[in-house]
């Protein structure tokens, strides 16, 4: 008789999404030391606990949001400890430690192997080091050829000294594929707003990384003539994203294209170009070029809701992801016309992918309004300005109406679980804080509730 082995790799810490949520917070934690050291300031003045801790969480989860001004509070060690965080968190500690393993011991552990899955969304265990390796040669990539063409402007179009002008390039271009928001300037890329050779680099790597490395290695599959058909991830990822986009642009770029604060003044060229940023942005990116205290009400509810749906699964992007938001679509389409299952594209969606992006999408709104109606209760401040601070940290955007400095430290610590809980996703959390995973071996009766 053969006897089953336990699965020792379910239980435990060693649970795959256990693995994930202890690796993010160790970065998070040994982040939070690094700045907290005098070296890390301009001054020499050790920076406070939860001042630290907010950086160091808001840069591993690629978010954005700062209480201190990184420019001016940071030293160069400082910001290179931030950029550090960027591409560990952006890349994944696990993708990361994967990496590692592959280099030093030429081999991985069916535990590695796991986590490095449930990091990098890998579809078999047979693919996770060509995985692994890919997300590395992709991210390095991209970030190379915007840190160039980044640097040749900034040093041929502003009299950069080249050795600064290598240095914003380069963490501008890490900052921007992996969605982070971070700038080395106190009004962010303000000062570049009508410059395209500044702007539209960075809107490229931050698309480019928002898509999913999934996505990115279809399309890399299909120019190479080796794939001759679209997966549904793919086709649903390209198309929603895309309408999200134009759907972005175009109702911002309208909204705000007389307000005297912030369209208004320019010219039409600038106008369209400025638009366009804003209407890319909030796709988890952080980076503006507007006054973001200045836009209408109804702008900063279309922003709530871009930053709300987020990026591309397994990439850089935050947020609820856009194929989530999709399939709720197609799953809302297919119940009111009265069909008992759900097709998609040629495709039948299963219940337990339906079941997945209800899951998501309900948490996520419940984390969103929990954390409002908290910084609400601690701070007072506008509604309108603490959701979109909620929503900005849940989907690990950055973007701000200028309040996060000016929250107490206790709101702080509220916004550093929001943006952890972002990052990682709520299924992938709440599997981590999971006891176990228990096989249910019995059905009860069915029954009806009335629904609406």
């Amino acid at each position: 008789m053969i006897r089953r082995q336990p699965r020792r790799i379910q239980s435990g810490l060693g649970h795959p999404a256990r693995l994930v949520v202890l690796g993010f917070g160790a970065a998070v934690l040994i982040g939070t030391v690094l700045l907290m050291l005098p070296v890390a300031t301009e001054t020499g003045d050790s920076t406070g606990f939860v001042a630290a801790l907010f950086t160091a969480t808001s840069a591993v989860c690629v978010t954005g949001l700062v209480v201190v001004d990184t420019a001016t509070h940071w030293s160069t060690f400082g910001e290179l400890v931030v950029l550090g965080l960027i591409q560990v968190g952006g890349l994944g500690i696990m993708t990361l430690a994967s990496l590692l393993g592959l280099l030093v011991a030429r081999r991985m552990g069916l535990r590695m192997q796991l986590t490095a899955q449930a990091e990098t969304k890998a579809l078999g265990l047979g693919e996770v080091r060509g995985v692994v390796l890919r997300v590395v040669a992709v991210s390095v990539a991209v970030e190379l050829v915007t840190a160039i063409v980044l640097t040749a402007r900034f040093a041929s179009g502003y009299d950069m000294p080249w050795g600064r002008a290598v240095y914003e390039g380069v963490f501008h271009a890490i900052s921007a594929f992996n969605n982070a928001g971070f700038a080395l300037y106190a009004t962010s890329l303000t000062p570049y707003a009508v410059d395209p050779w500044i702007t539209v680099p960075i809107m490229l790597a931050l698309i480019t990384g928002g898509l999913g490395f999934p996505v990115l290695f279809e399309i890399g599959r299909r120019l190479r003539g080796r794939l001759r058909r679209w997966t549904l991830h793919a086709r649903i990822t390209l198309a929603t994203y895309a309408a999200l986009t134009v759907l972005g642009i175009v109702v911002i770029t309208a909204i705000e294209w007389s307000n005297p604060d912030t369209l208004g003044p320019m010219g039409l060229g600038d106008k369209l170009l400025v638009g366009a940023f804003h209407g890319v942005s909030p796709r988890t990116a952080g980076f503006n070029t507007l006054d973001v205290a200045q836009l209408s009400p109804a702008a900063l509810l279309v922003t709530d809701f871009l930053m709300f749906i987020g990026g591309g699964s397994a990439g850089t992007a935050g947020g609820i992801k856009v194929t989530t938001f999709a399939l709720l679509a197609f799953v809302i389409v297919a119940e009111i016309r009265g069909e008992p299952s759900v097709h998609v594209m040629g495709r039948r969606l299963s219940a337990e992918v339906q079941r997945q992006a209800l899951t998501v999408a309900l948490l996520g709104v419940g984390a969103v309004a929990a954390a409002t109606l908290g910084l609400l209760l601690i701070t007072g401040l506008p509604l309108d300005a603490v959701l979109f601070e909620s929503v900005s940290a849940f989907g690990t955007v950055g973007l701000s109406t200028g309040i996060t400095a000016a929250i107490q430290p206790s709101g702080q610590l509220l916004l550093v679980g929001l943006m952890f809980l972002g990052r990682l996703g709520p299924i992938t959390l709440a599997a981590a804080l999971a006891l176990r995973e228990r096989a249910r071996r019995y059905e009860l009766p069915e029954e009806r509730p009335i629904v609406g």
